[in-house]
């Protein structure tokens, strides 16, 4: 028992020197951000979700942003595709390739481009069954919804990661 417990304050103490520790919130240069993009758009609203979670950033929606906002986050392209890539022997589909772009680029409200025009891209592949249309529509559902919570960390990295303005 003690041997264990040794073992185990060996073992925090080694990570705590190697200098690990916990993820935290991510430091942003700007308090203000407005996206731009299709107001229903689910991924743009969980960004804003995301960013203002912590209560530091004003996330503001809309149309054009007014020019008091630190940045301008612009979405033009979010597009969900679903692609055969696979048949059976009888020519019915087998597998399918899901795949969520989406096209960002992030501005001072001057025009002055941060990051320029970038394209993210997620993608799962699928199996089809017929016997199963209704698990498969879930399954495809959850899919999507789980590259959307990739490409918003994408996102929270890149604009934690922006210079300083």
């Amino acid at each position: 028992m003690q041997r264990r417990l040794l073992l185990a304050s060996a073992s925090v103490l080694a990570l705590g020197a190697c200098g690990f520790q916990l993820r935290k919130a991510p430091d942003f240069v700007f308090d203000e951000i407005a996206i731009n993009g299709d107001p229903n758009s689910a991924l743009a609203n969980q960004l804003g979700r995301s960013l203002s979670a912590d209560g530091r950033v004003t996330v503001l929606r809309g149309g054009a942003a007014p020019a008091s906002t630190d940045i301008i986050l612009d979405i033009p392209v979010e597009l969900r595709e679903k692609v055969v890539v696979g048949l059976n022997a009888s020519g019915q589909v087998r597998e399918f390739q899901l795949r969520l772009r989406v096209r960002f680029r992030v501005r001072t409200p001057g025009g002055r481009e941060l990051v320029p025009e970038t394209e993210l891209l997620q993608q799962r592949d699928i199996s089809f069954n017929e016997a199963a249309v209704l698990a498969k529509e879930a399954e495809e559902a959850l899919l999507y919804r789980d590259m959307q919570n990739d490409i918003v960390q994408q996102l929270m990295r890149r604009l934690a990661a922006l210079p300083a303005l």
